[in-house]
């Protein structure tokens, strides 16, 4: 096979594109600097700080490729609607939830319905605190190149009650006690039927 020769045009493009650049000395890139100091360790670094005045910097957090935040951390961050007594006694199990819907193994277009008529039938009711089982889900990303979120129903839930119209009823959503379920279960705690 026979190369292509360049035409004039080409040629002239070319030489403008290296008269802008720079030559790489691979020796400087790949090769630490003799005349720098090695870095301090990091306990060095903060005595150093105390001794200058400056405040300790916190060590940096690992941060993961995913931008979204995990759910626990979306559920943590959510404001509390609740009595805040209530809520303690919540978070550590203490109350005992009036009714209880088990989604896990449910199809998406089955366990949404589902849910929406266990909360209406349980705010008619009267019930303030229900328990909604998803289920952890199964481990399903095989490590592609899109990742793929374990319990699909685990995430979806926590949306479903944030949006119209089971909004209206929901007061709070928080991940469910290890005695009651732990990361597969939330407690939904509903408003007061007026």
């Amino acid at each position: 096979m026979k190369r292509r020769r360049l035409n004039e045009d080409d040629l002239a493009l070319w030489r403008k594109v290296t008269e802008r650049t720079e030559k790489l000395d691979l020796n400087k890139l790949f090769t630490p600097a003799i005349d720098a100091p090695p870095p301090a360790p990091p306990q060095v670094r903060r005595a150093k700080n105390a001794l200058q005045g400056n405040k300790p910097q916190p060590p940096a957090k690992k941060r993961s490729n995913d931008l979204r935040p995990s759910l626990a951390e979306q559920m943590k961050a959510a404001p509390v609607q609740m009595d805040h007594k209530a809520f303690g006694k919540l978070k550590r199990g203490k109350l005992r939830p009036e009714g209880r819907i088990d989604l896990h193994g449910m199809t998406l277009d089955r366990a949404h319905p589902t849910l929406q008529g266990f909360i209406f039938d349980a705010h008619r009711r009267g019930k303030r605190l229900v328990l909604v089982i998803t289920g952890k889900g199964k481990r399903r990303d095989e490590g592609g190149p899109i990742p793929v979120r374990d319990g699909v129903l685990r995430h979806q839930v926590p949306q479903w009650l944030s949006m119209p119209p089971l909004n209206a009823l929901v007061l709070q959503v928080v991940q469910a006690h290890v005695s009651h379920g732990g990361g597969g279960a939330y407690y939904v705690y509903l408003r007061r039927n007026r």
